[in-house]
């Protein structure tokens, strides 16, 4: 048995994340996104029954920039994927990397008692999860 099959998201993913609102521009998400370093942006609960919301930088490129909107005067909720497809701090990185390969998706929100604590990406998974194998 390898020592991922022990290996919880809580352990991988990182803590970096940006949240931003649905209002918020595509010009200024990128600007956020750009000066924290992530590759993703979290869209916030616009109220308590609510769901997150999800924005990667290739939604950008395929829904703004490909299709020549303006990203000054394009949302954020008008690209993003909602409900945001997340993961639990406690799910083994196997079955998150299953998921993550059934659904097509590449990163997702850490969601402990309904708030975001997280991001968690394939990245993540392999750099320090498996690495945690070769120890």
């Amino acid at each position: 048995m390898s020592r991922h099959d022990n290996i919880h998201v809580r352990d991988v993913m990182a803590n970096t994340y940006v949240m931003v609102d649905g209002l918020t521009t595509v010009h200024d998400g990128i600007c956020l996104a750009k000066q924290h370093q992530v590759k993703a942006l979290i869209v916030n609960k616009r109220h308590e029954d609510d769901e997150y919301g999800i924005v990667l930088m290739n939604d950008i490129a395929k829904k703004v920039l490909a299709t020549n909107r303006s990203p000054k005067r394009t949302n954020i909720y008008e690209i993003m994927t909602k409900p945001a497809l997340s993961v639990s701090p406690d799910m083994n990185v196997k079955y998150c990397a299953r998921l993550f390969e059934r659904f097509g998706i590449s990163r997702a929100p850490v969601i402990e008692n309904g708030r975001v604590i997280g991001m968690v990406s394939y990245n993540n998974i392999v750099i320090n999860g498996m690495a945690r194998d070769e120890e």
